[in-house]
């Protein structure tokens, strides 16, 4: 792998904090950031549901692989000099538990930092569908015809 793109939420207080620590630290594998949901992730990554890369960390190989969530910090983690040990430890079973919590916990902050200061409005309104599921982040309830209001979509 030469290289990985992070999609970030560029309205997000904590996201644009992690993407600049990322950028500080040495990288043995070269990180680009990419606003999430911006004309460019549009245009690089056309296949990427780009309403799913604001709910969660998305990062994009260079070979076209797609990591999001707690997948996608272990391998930002892993492209940095000082911290690929502790993305191999994070990457075990016991490890996988862990990250996730820990991405959970951001995903809750995040949401009750939202709420209370009012950036990204518009993006997980729960008048639009959006609801917040603590084990699994932010899902999509559709209102389709064959689903009477509660399909899962996202």
């Amino acid at each position: 792998m030469r290289g990985l793109t992070v999609l970030y939420d560029a309205e997000c207080p904590l996201c644009t904090y992690v993407r600049k620590w990322l950028g500080r630290q040495p990288q043995l594998v070269p990180l680009a950031f990419v606003p999430a949901g911006s004309a460019e992730a549009a245009t690089r990554f056309p296949g990427l549901d780009q309403a799913a890369t604001l709910t969660e960390i998305t990062v994009v190989g260079d070979g076209g692989q797609v990591y999001r969530g707690s997948a996608a910090w272990v391998v930002c983690l892993w492209a940095l000099g000082e911290y690929r040990p502790l993305a191999h430890r994070l990457s075990t079973p016991a490890g996988a538990r862990l990250a996730r919590s820990a991405v959970l916990r951001a995903a809750k902050w995040r949401e009750s930092r939202r709420q209370r200061e009012g950036w990204g409005a518009g993006v997980y309104r729960r008048a639009d569908g959006w609801e917040y599921l603590p084990d699994r982040g932010w899902v999509h309830r559709g209102a389709g015809p064959d689903c009477g209001g509660g399909c899962e979509v996202a």
